[in-house]
């Protein structure tokens, strides 16, 4: 690790904690309701409390303006829900791009266990190997997905989790395997921070839930795309969210906090 290293992942957390939240959904479902207007969502969820936003680098001018401080992670590869196969994520930048596009930490997304699965490790070692050089943190979403595999397997989480460490990751976001304690062994299957994915929307109180388990299995906190910026106010649910995972509030303590009807 380097000074720059450590400095660009303190950036885009607070004390080893992370309410990121991903916003590169537009190459893969289009411009929908929380995407149109990016800039809005942004200092929206920022204000809420998120340590830091994610995009494609393509979105990175209308990300500095609006972030209000908090940290930025370019996401490097891609793929579209009308194309042939939406695993099949293809390269979208390296990392000198992010690095171009101000970004903090770059992330890559890996599905383990399924056809794709070789040429995204090699893919994701580059990346790693490379940014390593720069002193750039690496975010790998690495899920549990492919013929027979179950997205929500405590086994094929962990599996997934340690595959993002062997290969030199920073940070590691995956599935959620459903409550706390089989969660736990996926935290324990890595030494790197784990972070949940959210999934597509559910109410305040499912959110919520959601996290307040992942925290109790050990996970460092989450990446949440559509459940936040979808959400009627992406500012409250952030907020909420992060009070579990910087404040350990309880479920009720969240939403009350929040301001959400606990419901």
């Amino acid at each position: 690790m380097t000074t720059g290293h450590d400095a660009r992942l303190d950036r885009i957390s607070t004390d080893g904690r992370y309410v990121v939240i991903p916003m590169d959904h537009g190459i893969t479902m289009g411009p929908v309701s929380g995407l149109k207007e990016i800039e809005e969502t942004i200092d929206k969820v920022t204000r809420g409390g998120a340590d830091a936003v994610l995009t494609q680098r393509g979105i990175a001018p209308r990300v500095h303006d609006n972030k209000n401080g908090a940290g930025y992670i370019v996401h490097v590869n891609g793929s579209t829900e009308i194309g042939p196969d939406e695993d099949d994520k293809r390269m979208t930048a390296t990392v000198k791009d992010a690095i171009r596009a101000g970004g903090d930490a770059v992330s890559f997304h890996i599905n383990v266990g399924s056809e794709h699965e070789p040429g995204q490790i090699s893919a994701l070692a580059e990346i790693t190997s490379t940014a390593s050089t720069f002193g750039i943190p690496v975010l790998a979403m690495a899920y549990a997905r492919g013929p027979g595999v179950a997205g929500d397997d405590p086994e094929a989480l962990g599996h997934a989790v340690r595959l993002a460490e062997e290969l030199g990751a920073d940070v590691v976001k995956t599935g959620y395997s459903g409550d706390g304690e089989s969660f736990e062994h996926v935290t324990e299957s890595t030494r790197l921070p784990v972070v949940i994915a959210g999934g597509s929307k559910g109410s305040d109180r499912e959110t919520v839930q959601m996290v307040r388990g992942a925290i109790d299995g050990g996970a460092a906190g989450v990446s949440m795309g559509r459940s936040i910026f979808q959400h009627e106010d992406p500012e409250a649910i952030t907020r909420a969210v992060s009070g579990i995972v910087h404040e350990d509030y309880s479920v009720k303590e969240a939403l009350t906090v929040a301001g959400l009807a606990e419901v």
